[in-house]
């Protein structure tokens, strides 16, 4: 994994609205945009536009925490916590290492 694929995932973490979809996606997965949207309104009593909660997903997927697959017409997304396991790894190796873990 280089910088830029660690930079990636550590600014799709930055925002909390895509941590809350992690959140969701981990506690119930395989599910499509339009369950994501509906269990925000059911989570926080705010609606979050399809058009917002598409693009946190295309970040997700885009850093690699998000599968995708289709089930016909419909998107089904998942999570996958295999490239946040190894950035985590791989930057306090680094840390580590510097003998900045104090």
């Amino acid at each position: 994994m280089n910088a830029d694929q660690l930079d990636h995932i550590f600014r799709a973490l930055a925002d909390p609205t895509r941590r809350r979809i992690i959140d969701r996606l981990r506690e119930q997965p395989d599910q499509s945009l339009f369950q994501i949207c509906a269990a925000s309104v059911a989570e926080d009593g705010k609606a979050i536009s399809r058009q917002a909660v598409t693009q946190h997903l295309d970040m997700l997927e885009k850093s690699g925490l998000i599968r995708v697959t289709w089930s016909g017409r419909t998107k089904i997304h998942s999570l996958d916590l295999k490239p946040l396991r190894e950035a985590v790894e791989i930057w306090l190796a680094r840390h580590l290492q510097e003998g900045n873990g104090r």
